[in-house]
């Protein structure tokens, strides 16, 4: 796309600035931008003040001839005077007009044929496009687009550090300028929230949703899951290995076996049947069973907790919960809920109107 020039003035003074820098509350002149030769500065402040006094004049006959300014020259009874303008002083402001208009066009023609002569665009027929507004003002019909060729003429002249306006000038336009677009987007904004919750109403869409979403993010769920495991879960199934929980639980299951083997009548028949030493070989029999109980305990412990097989059960786990059924209703019930939370939530953002918190309006 285009290129800047350094030799024309007339291309420079009309380029379409970008619309981000209308918002930014400061913009020093920037270093890197070449300073305009005098004969370039002085024709932008030719062009500037010459579209300023056109749309001037425009602005004060379209409202003299209109019948609100005979209304009210009857009212204030100063018809006469309204009458001496519309008849004498109306028509050689419109042929200025038309010479004006007329000067627009050759100098439009004239830089065109320097951005040819200089291959500013890449194409040559892209200046009608880029200056669009310039080609439409051309037109008497929408002569009020000119007034975007002063506002960008304006706008670079102040971008070299050259005061256009007064500084509060132009702290006002900009807070109003950030207030319609402002206002405009959280219109667009809160309208696109309203049909997104409209569409979720529909059980097919609703559901279609929930599905397309778990399904792009399933990766990003088995990890988040994974994660939550190992630092949530893996340390306090490891602390089983070195608390006394541990060995509360060995004990429990050592005594649960030494009271299974005391109350199983075979065994203790058995026993009896041997003389002297059947009474030590169940007493022995028992305290056997509570060790075992406690080592099989302490040895499952020590398996099951170990790093490298509970990564592997806290991976199947997460890839298992990852691979959960969309049908499920709770599932549903839950998404739905963020959902609306998350769009209330951001409703409420929205709707804050941060222009009212500048100082801008001494409220």
């Amino acid at each position: 796309m285009p290129a800047s020039s350094t030799t024309s003035p007339h291309l420079d003074s009309a380029t379409v600035p970008n619309r981000s820098s209308y918002l930014s509350d400061d913009e020093p002149p920037r270093p890197n931008r070449p300073k305009p030769s005098r004969l370039r500065l002085t024709y932008d402040i030719v062009m500037i003040i010459a579209i300023s006094i056109d749309l001037l004049l425009i602005s004060i006959d379209a409202i003299l001839m209109s019948d609100f300014s005979h209304n009210a020259a009857a009212w204030l009874t100063i018809g006469t005077a309204l009458d001496w303008y519309q008849n004498t002083l109306h028509e050689p402001l419109r042929t200025a007009g038309g010479f004006f208009t007329v000067f627009l066009i050759v100098e439009l023609l004239l830089r065109w044929a320097v951005a040819i002569k200089q291959k500013i665009y890449y194409r040559w027929f892209f200046f009608p496009f880029v200056h669009w507004y310039e080609v439409l003002g051309c037109f008497p019909q929408l002569r009020a687009l000119r007034l975007f060729r002063a506002v960008i003429i304006g706008r670079r002249l102040y971008q070299l550090g050259y005061q256009v306006l007064p500084q509060p000038w132009i702290n006002r336009i900009k807070f109003y300028i950030n207030l319609l677009l402002e206002e405009l987007s959280d219109r667009v904004i809160l309208t696109t929230i309203q049909n997104f919750r409209q569409q979720l109403t529909d059980p097919n869409t609703h559901k279609s949703f929930i599905e397309s979403t778990i399904a792009r993010n399933r990766g990003e769920i088995e990890a988040a899951l994974l994660s939550v495991l190992r630092q949530e879960l893996a340390p306090k199934l490891q602390e089983l290995t070195a608390s006394s929980g541990s060995g509360v639980l060995a004990t429990e299951v050592g005594n649960a076996i030494e009271e299974g083997l005391a109350n199983t009548p075979e065994l203790r028949r058995y026993l009896r049947m041997i003389p002297i030493a059947g009474s030590l070989i169940e007493s022995q029999l028992q305290h056997i069973g509570h060790n075992v109980g406690e080592n099989v305990v302490n040895a499952l412990n020590k398996r099951l907790l170990d790093p490298e097989r509970l990564d592997s059960l806290m991976v199947a786990i997460a890839s298992g919960v990852a691979k959960i059924d969309t049908d499920n209703t709770a599932l549903n019930t839950l998404i739905s809920s963020i959902i609306d939370d998350s769009l209330t939530e951001f409703e409420a953002q929205v709707k804050v109107q941060h222009w009212k918190h500048q100082d801008m309006l001494n409220l």
